[in-house]
C-alpha cells in the first residue's frame, strides 16, 4: 500500500507531464500555424484548438499548484498566527476551497450536459463535452491536490514551520 508521501509524488508527476505535454503541444500548435500562415496556408482551426489547450493548461496547472500550496493565498498572515488559530484558519480555507471546486466540478457536470451534441466550429467532429470537460475534471484534481497536501500543511503548521522567512533570516 503506497504512502500519502508516494502517493502525492505520483500526482505530481502526473499533473507535471499534462502540463508539460499542454505546454509543449500549444507551442507546436502556434508554431506551425505561423510558419503555415508565413506559407499562405492557414489553418482553419489552431486558433480554437489553442485557446482551448491554454484553458486546460490554466486548469492541470492550477492543480500542480494547489498540490505545491502555490496557488494565491495568504501564507504570511496564516503562518504569523499562533499555532491554535493556525491549524483553524487552514481548515477553514479548505473547507471553503474544497467547497468553491465541488460546486466547480457541479456546475462543470451541468454545463456539459447543457452541450450535449455541440461540436466545434472549425473541427466538426470534436464535440465541445469533451472540450468543455476540463472544468468538472480540473476542478476534482484541484480537491485531490488539496486532500493530498493537506496533512504536509497541518504537520508544518503544528511545527511552526513558516514559509515566509527566508533560510538567511533564520540567522539573525
Amino acid at each position: 500500500m503506497p504512502t500519502l508521501a508516494q502517493l502525492e509524488r505520483w500526482f505530481e508527476q502526473l499533473l507535471e507531464i499534462m502540463v508539460m505535454l499542454l505546454t509543449g503541444g500549444m507551442a507546436m500548435i502556434v508554431l506551425l500555424a505561423v510558419i503555415y500562415r508565413k506559407a499562405g496556408a492557414s489553418f482553419v482551426w489552431y486558433d480554437e484548438v489553442a485557446s482551448i489547450m491554454l484553458a486546460w493548461l490554466t486548469y492541470y496547472g492550477a492543480s500542480l499548484a494547489a498540490l505545491k500550496r502555490a496557488h494565491i493565498g495568504f501564507p504570511g498572515l496564516v503562518e504569523s498566527l499562533p499555532t491554535r488559530w493556525r491549524i483553524l484558519a487552514i481548515y477553514l480555507g479548505e473547507t471553503f476551497t474544497i467547497g468553491f471546486f465541488l460546486l466547480l466540478a457541479w456546475v462543470g457536470w451541468e454545463v456539459l450536459q447543457v452541450l450535449d451534441d455541440s461540436y466545434l466550429i472549425s473541427l466538426p467532429d470534436v464535440p465541445i463535452q469533451f472540450t468543455q470537460s476540463v472544468i468538472p475534471i480540473g476542478a476534482v484534481l484541484f480537491i485531490i491536490a488539496q486532500l493530498l497536501s493537506l496533512p504536509r500543511t497541518l504537520d508544518e503548521a503544528r511545527r511552526g514551520i513558516r514559509h515566509d522567512i527566508l533560510p538567511e533570516q533564520t540567522d539573525k
